[in-house]
């Protein structure tokens, strides 16, 4: 699963990465705000890559929505589909079989770009946040799905079945987002991917010594604290919790 997120770079930095240009310059300024804790059930606007479009950076707000409901009506529906898990993830294993994915699957794939993005580690029944990130801080392509609804875009992160690294830190649901290899991200905008070679992206591991992964403080999880700041990303350590070493 994969319900928090960050992204502290600037556009310009996205922009280059992708060889990519964001859709409205006039945004440029919001969008360059770091966001140091992106939750998800709050349904925030964030930037993909879009197949239909793979030359920009689009603005899309988080949490999958049917594409036959209108803009006025994704307030309701976020309200009603947060006990499904408020669209923020789609399971990989249901891609062309779900009433959403299916029709997003081979025509509306996207790249979510990140900074990192946290996961629950459950010890003595409580809850500690991992924070899983670049070693060399490059951006970590996240795959996605997207739908129109009216002028809106809204979109899904992809799962699947935990890697030995995330089966370790996600050790509840045994889940993880899929994460592009650098190497494969066009790919997966191809319009001539087929249903295997999408099965094949997915089952590609992204290497998990090219990966950062320690614990932050719990606040990531209260109610009652702003943790969209910076020492949110600063690594806390536990007495007794030490599962990666």
């Amino acid at each position: 699963m994969c319900f928090h997120t960050s992204q502290t770079k600037k556009v310009v930095e996205l922009e280059n990465r992708y060889n990519v240009s964001l859709t409205d310059d006039d945004a440029r300024d919001a969008y360059d705000i770091p966001r140091y804790h992106l939750n998800g059930f709050a349904h925030p606007d964030m930037l993909i890559i879009p197949q239909e479009e793979p030359s920009v950076l689009a603005p899309a707000l988080w949490g999958i929505v049917p594409n036959n409901k209108k803009p006025e009506q994704l307030s309701d529906y976020y309200k009603d589909a947060v006990k499904y898990g408020g669209g923020l993830n789609a399971q990989s294993e249901k891609l062309f079989e779900h009433f959403i994915y299916k029709h997003s699957a081979l025509t509306r794939r996207c790249i979510v770009p990140v900074t990192g993005f946290f996961e629950p580690h459950e010890y003595k029944s409580k809850k500690y946040p991992f924070h899983i990130k670049h070693k060399d801080n490059d951006v970590l392509s996240l795959a996605g799905l997207y739908t129109l609804v009216g002028n809106v875009v809204t979109f899904t992160i992809l799962t699947k079945k935990a890697s030995p690294l995330f089966a370790k830190i996600h050790n509840k649901k045994n889940r993880q987002p899929i994460i592009l290899q650098r190497d494969f991200e066009q790919d997966w905008l191809k319009d001539d991917l087929n249903e295997n070679g999408i099965k094949e992206l997915i089952n590609i591991n992204f290497k998990e010594d090219e990966l950062s992964a320690y614990t932050v403080s719990r606040d990531l999880f209260s109610p009652k604290v702003n943790s969209d700041v910076p020492n949110i990303l600063e690594k806390v350590e536990f007495v007794g919790l030490s599962i990666l070493s």
